[in-house]
C-alpha cells in the first residue's frame, strides 16, 4: 500500500500562486505515474496534471496548461504542483494520486492510491 499526504493548500486571491506538495510513503516501488486531480462541489473529480515517475515526462489538462507545473523528487518520494495565475474556477479540493500499472492515464478510475486532499480557494 501507498500512503499519500498533501499539503500547501489555502486561500489566495485571483492571479496569485500556490505550491502543493505530496509526500508518499509505504510501498512506493513500482510507481508508473503520479498525478494531481481536483474536485469542486457538485462536480466529478477531474484530471489536472501528471508525471512519469522514472522519465519525468509531464502532461496537463488543457484548462491549466501554461499556468501549472508538476514536478517530482524521487529521493523524497514527493510530487509538487506549482500553480500560477490562479483563477476562481481553480477552487477545489486537490488530490494527489498514484497509478501503478499505467503510464500517462488521465482518468481517476485508473489510479490506485489517493491522498486525503487539500483545499484550494481562489477569491475574486
Amino acid at each position: 500500500q501507498v500512503q499519500l499526504v498533501e499539503s500547501g493548500g489555502g486561500l489566495v486571491q485571483a492571479g496569485g500562486s500556490l505550491r502543493l506538495s505530496c509526500a508518499a510513503s509505504g510501498r512506493t516501488f513500482g510507481i508508473y505515474t503520479m498525478g494531481w486531480f481536483r474536485q469542486a462541489p457538485g462536480k466529478e473529480r477531474e484530471f489536472v496534471a501528471g508525471i512519469y515517475w522514472r522519465g519525468a515526462r509531464t502532461f496537463y489538462a488543457d484548462s491549466v496548461k501554461g499556468r501549472f507545473t508538476i514536478s517530482r523528487d524521487n529521493a523524497k518520494n514527493s510530487v509538487y504542483l506549482q500553480m500560477n495565475s490562479l483563477k476562481p474556477e481553480d477552487t477545489a479540493v486537490y488530490y494527489c494520486a498514484v497509478d501503478r500499472d499505467l503510464l500517462g492515464a488521465t482518468s481517476s478510475l485508473e489510479y490506485d492510491y489517493w491522498g486525503q486532499g487539500t483545499q484550494v480557494t481562489v477569491s475574486s
